[in-house]
C-alpha cells in the first residue's frame, strides 16, 4: 500500500444510495466510469489496463491506480480477481482524504505463497484489511493463476471481507480492538483511518499482473 496524492475531484453527495439491484463497476468494453489519480477519465491501454474477452479488466502493464469516479457508503461489493505468480494488488474502499493523503482500507490482493509480503505475517495476506487485521486463519485461497471470488459488505462503522464464499474477517471500526490495531499498523499517525463512511473504490497498480472481472456493487439502505 503506497500513500496517493492528487486533485481534488468532484465526489457524488453522500446519502443518496439506497438499497437497489447490483451496479456493475465495468462495462466490459471501456473504463467508463473510472478516473486516474489526477481524476482524469481512465483509458484502456496495451502498456496499461486492458479489458479483454469476457469483460476481463486486466492490469497487463504500469497503468497507474484505478478510481471510480463515484463515491460509495454503504454497499455489498464482490468480484473475482487472480493474480500472477509472486504478484501483488488490492482493491481498496471509501478511499477519501485523511490529511493530505487520499488512501482507503484495503482488502489485500496477494499471492500468499510467493509475494514477501505474505512473510511479514497475515495482516498482509490475501483478505486483509492491510497491515490492520489479518482474515480468518482457515481462509480458503485459490493459488496465483486461478480465479478466487471475494466480496466486502461496508455497512456504516462494520466492515467484512469474504473470500470464496465465506466471511473471513468482520470489524467495527469504533470497537477499542480495531483502534488498538490500527495503532499497531503503518496508518498509526492517522488516527481516523478507516473511519470515514464514504468514498471511492480503488484497483491497485501494485507493479504486478491482475485481473478483475465481474465487479458488482449492491448499495444497501438502513438496516
Amino acid at each position: 500500500m503506497r500513500p496517493l496524492f492528487f486533485l481534488t475531484l468532484l465526489f457524488a453527495p453522500l446519502g443518496i444510495l439506497s438499497a437497489a439491484d447490483p451496479l456493475p463497476l465495468c462495462n466490459g468494453k471501456d473504463l467508463t466510469g473510472w478516473t486516474t489519480a489526477d481524476g482524469k477519465p481512465a483509458a484502456v491501454s496495451d502498456k496499461g489496463w486492458r479489458v479483454e474477452e469476457g469483460g476481463v479488466l486486466h492490469r497487463a502493464g504500469k497503468g497507474g491506480d484505478l478510481y471510480t469516479a463515484a463515491e460509495y457508503g454503504d454497499f455489498d461489493l464482490t468480484w473475482e480477481w487472480k493474480i500472477a505468480p509472486g504478484g501483488n494488488s488490492g482493491l481498496k474502499y471509501r478511499v477519501s482524504q485523511y490529511g493530505k493523503d487520499v488512501v482507503g482500507p484495503e482488502y489485500q490482493l496477494l499471492d500468499d505463497s510467493k509475494h514477501p509480503d505474505a512473510k511479514i505475517g497475515p495482516k498482509r495476506q490475501t483478505a486483509s484489511l492491510y497491515d490492520i487485521l489479518p482474515p480468518a486463519a482457515d481462509k480458503k485461497l485459490k493459488p496465483a493463476g486461478e480465479w478466487n471470488t471475494s466480496r466486502i459488505v461496508s455497512r456504516g462503522t462494520v466492515l467484512e471481507h469474504w473470500l470464496n464464499g465465506v466471511k473471513v474477517l468482520t470489524v467495527d471500526t469504533t470497537t477499542e480492538a480495531f483502534k488498538t490495531a490500527r495503532a499497531a499498523s503503518k496508518f498509526k499517525e492517522r488516527g481516523d483511518f478507516a473511519e470515514h463512511q464514504a468514498g471511492r473504490i480503488l484497483l491497485q497498480d501494485h507493479g504486478d499482473e491482475v485481473w478483475f472481472r465481474n465487479l458488482q456493487l449492491t448499495p444497501l439502505g438502513k438496516p
